[in-house]
């Protein structure tokens, strides 16, 4: 390609860019260029900086089988990547051009790309025949005309044929004739008549050439027969005749009738009609031809997509023994209707498109046409239905099928888009096309557990290493997205650690223990446990986890002071004359576990035939069951069992030697083994007092400050709880209870020892714990019955 031509492919290209609109782009080149050509600088066009363009991954979309071109995203440069062959792509079609798509990422966008390619002289002219034969009367005179055959030329525009010449010789010269858009053609003019006998077959050499710099040609043998001949050739009615005939005629139907005459008589006036194939268009194909009448019917299929328009040479002959013709033109234009339907091209961009994609980013290229002509050819295209997408205009029937709303994998993972294109035909003619859009998942659902708080119940003393609960979650994402871990949140209870109470399988959500809980030491814990995906970023959530340890019956009763368990023997006095119901002695015991396990019955474990004693299961308390009799022992071992409410049931037993005196003078303390000063008030007792003085002082505080609590709470109402009741029994102790709380002192017989024992409200479940304070200050505690809740004194 010289210089010149260059320069002037670029004002060409800067001309068709003014005037088209922003959105495209228009460049042109030659056919047949070498792979490699810059046919146009995007970057620079599109005003985007050539550094950019790796980075928005630029490409050339286009609905061609071959990729003619492709851009180097270093220069921005658009070069032909494919031969490019103008007859190939646009054959007998005098504008070609090559349209396509520069497709732009980050943000996405789509410019249309329109390349015209003109035509360059590389065929020559050519003629179907390789020879024509023509039938002369030697009786002819000059000025006889004779159509020739025309010659075809693929090329286009200049490049196509011209003009045609004729071979020198005497007697014929040759007169062109130009058709306008219908090519040039040629007839052969008598201009000396001719003789037989001097020289009965004349040779002829026609040559069609071409406008290309430099031209080309192609040449056809005539050979002229010289006959004996006819003085009157026929004639047609006009020279040119035109008819209009819809594109979807039935066959048989007429589209007009030749007329022809001859002056001449007899044979000579007989006229036959004939179609004269010229080219590559046969119209015998398409039409029939009655050489009889001149009447032309529709024989094949109309097209008007295909030929717009049919140029037939009609040939009237006579039948004289030298047989002369007559010529005409026949225009048949053929109307067109709708007959067919939108086209609709996709081309997919972004498969899958990300749940979290933006308003408006391009899912497709969707390109419509319509092989119809007018209004017939105007289409309209638009998304059917309620989905998240819209068509989006680009250039004339250039589309882009762009995100128009919120995208939720979870919800809708795919998408069936359809497009329909409707032409403005009457009746309109529409088509349809699915485009499946896949949504891809981003990490955008939190992990969820299968609860809002997970309750956990642990009997003390299990094995270390147990599961003791599996945590369970849930993630509406997909793949890595929804993949979940587990992990303990640190923190602490009373200053431990839980990582030193529980460990959990990261994979499978089981919680392990890692040391055996005792419920007497620690009744629950808290700790919180989190689920992470493996999202980027990840996302998690937490679930809070609430530990509670479950008693086990695992700690026998304790017989409280004064007396001792088995192994030592305990005695206690009473009088002959006792009465039934006497008060021998009371077993007190407590148990460190909780509930029923530290529900106490108290039993007599008594030889057969000993009616005399019985004891309160509930109390301990061991009285008499009748008077004494000359006929008892008057000494009764006793041996009491003190058993708890657990499965199974543990218990303690306690001996007791009951001894009968004559009176209550012989009646000894049951401490007569402790040395009793003989002062009558010494300053231990002093102390003792003072204690003893302090702690029901405390008490009775503690009790109205409990109190006006429960008032204040209420309100300064009472319509809430009943009103309190203070109730004494025989044993010497006493009681308060409000509503459902009670409270219980007791004071024994026994003067050196004070005790202080409280039932306060259980954790869960809602057993009571049991306080005991000794005199020797000693601490132990129990847990009592679950529905009540004791505060007990014993002095």
């Amino acid at each position: 390609m010289g210089n010149e031509e260059c320069v002037w492919i670029r004002i060409f290209s800067l001309l068709c860019l003014c005037g088209w609109s922003a959105s495209q782009l228009s460049y042109t080149i030659s056919e047949e260029v070498n792979k490699g050509t810059v046919v146009g600088n995007i970057a620079k066009d599109l005003n985007i900086n050539v550094n950019d363009l790796d980075a928005r991954d630029l490409r050339i979309v286009s609905s061609y089988s071959k990729t003619y071109f492709d851009t180097n995203v270093r220069t921005g440069n658009l070069f032909v990547n494919d031969r490019i062959d103008r007859e190939e792509l646009c054959p007998s079609t005098i504008r070609c051009s090559l349209k396509m798509q520069a497709v732009l990422n980050n943000p996405m966008s789509a410019h249309r790309i329109e390349v015209n390619v003109l035509d360059i002289n590389d065929n020559s002219p050519g003629f179907i025949e390789q020879s024509f034969y023509l039938n002369i009367s030697e009786s002819l005179s000059a000025g006889e005309r004779y159509l020739l055959p025309i010659a075809e030329d693929a090329d286009m525009g200049m490049n196509t044929i011209k003009t045609y010449k004729l071979s020198q010789n005497e007697h014929f010269s040759l007169d062109v004739q130009s058709g306008g858009e219908h090519g040039v053609s040629a007839e052969l003019v008598l201009q000396k008549a001719v003789d037989r006998e001097k020289e009965p077959l004349i040779r002829l050499i026609l040559t069609a050439v071409d406008g290309g710099k430099p031209t080309r040609s192609g040449t056809l043998i005539i050979n002229v027969n010289v006959l004996d001949a006819n003085d009157n050739a026929p004639i047609f009615s006009k020279s040119l005749y035109k008819a209009r005939v819809p594109e979807n005629t039935a066959h048989g139907t007429e589209v007009i009738k030749l007329n022809a005459t001859d002056l001449d008589e007899g044979m000579n006036s007989k006229i036959t009609y004939s179609l004269m194939k010229r080219g590559n268009i046969d119209p015998s194909n398409i039409f029939d031809f009655n050489s009889e009448t001149g009447k032309i019917t529709v024989k094949g299929t109309l097209d008007y997509e295909e030929t717009p328009a049919y140029e037939i040479r009609v040939q009237a002959t006579d039948q004289g023994q030298s047989p002369r013709s007559g010529h005409a033109k026949l225009l048949i234009e053929i109307i067109d209707v709708n007959d067919n339907a939108p086209e609709i091209s996709v081309t997919s961009l972004m498969t899958p498109v990300k749940e979290d994609a933006e308003l408006g980013t391009i899912v497709a290229l969707v390109t419509v046409s319509d092989k119809d002509a007018g209004n017939n050819g105007v289409t309209h295209c638009q998304v059917l239905g309620s989905v998240p997408f819209k068509l989006q205009s680009n250039y004339k029937n250039d589309y882009s099928l762009v995100v128009d709303g919120a995208l939720d994998r979870e919800t809708m993972s795919v998408y069936n888009v359809t497009i329909t294109a409707t032409d403005e035909g009457n009746p309109p003619l529409s088509s349809m096309k699915v485009v499946t859009v896949h949504v891809s998942d981003v990490n955008d659902n939190v992990p969820r557990f299968t609860e809002p708080v997970i309750n956990v119940y642990v009997k003390e003393n299990s094995p270390t290493g147990s599961v003791i609960h599996t945590v369970q979650a849930s993630d509406a994402d997909l793949d890595a997205n929804a993949q979940l871990s587990f992990t303990v949140l640190d923190s602490s209870q009373k200053h431990i650690p839980v990582s030193s109470f529980v460990n959990i399988n990261s994979e499978t959500g089981n919680i392990v223990s890692l040391q055996s809980f005792n419920f007497e030491e620690l009744k629950t814990f808290q700790f919180k446990v989190q689920a992470t995906d493996s999202g980027l970023p990840p996302l998690s959530s937490n679930v809070t986890v609430n530990v509670f340890i479950l008693d086990e019956n695992d700690n026998s009763p304790s017989i409280l002071a004064p007396y001792s368990e088995l192994g030592s023997v305990n005695s206690e006095s009473i009088p002959y004359s006792a009465e039934a119901g006497y008060f021998v002695a009371k077993i007190r015991a407590v148990d460190a576990d909780s509930g029923y396990n530290a529900l106490l019955s108290y039993h007599l474990s008594e030889p057969k035939g000993n009616n005399l004693f019985r004891i309160g299961t509930s109390n301990g308390e061991i009285r008499t069951k009748r008077r004494m009799s000359d006929n008892d022992l008057k000494t009764h071992p006793l041996v009491v069992l003190v058993s708890d409410n657990g499965e199974p049931s543990l218990s303690a037993t306690v001996s007791i030697d009951v001894v009968v005196v004559e009176s209550t003078a012989d009646l000894q303390t049951p401490f007569r083994h402790v040395p009793m000063k003989e002062e009558s008030f010494s300053v231990l007792n002093l102390y003792l007092l003072i204690a003893i003085v302090s702690v029901s002082v405390i008490f009775l505080l503690s009790l109205i400050t409990l109190i006006a609590v429960k008032c204040h709470r209420t309100d300064g109402t009472f319509s809430r709880y009943s009103a309190p009741m203070i109730t004494t029994h025989p044993d010497g102790s006493w009681s308060y209870s409000k509503a459902t709380q009670q409270y219980d002192v007791c004071f024994s017989s026994d003067t050196l020892k004070s005790d202080v024992v409280v039932f306060p409200a259980q954790f869960p479940p809602v057993d009571g714990e049991l306080i005991s304070i000794n005199g020797g200050d000693t601490f132990t505690r129990t847990q009592t019955l679950p529905s009540k809740e004791k505060v007990g004194h014993m002095f």
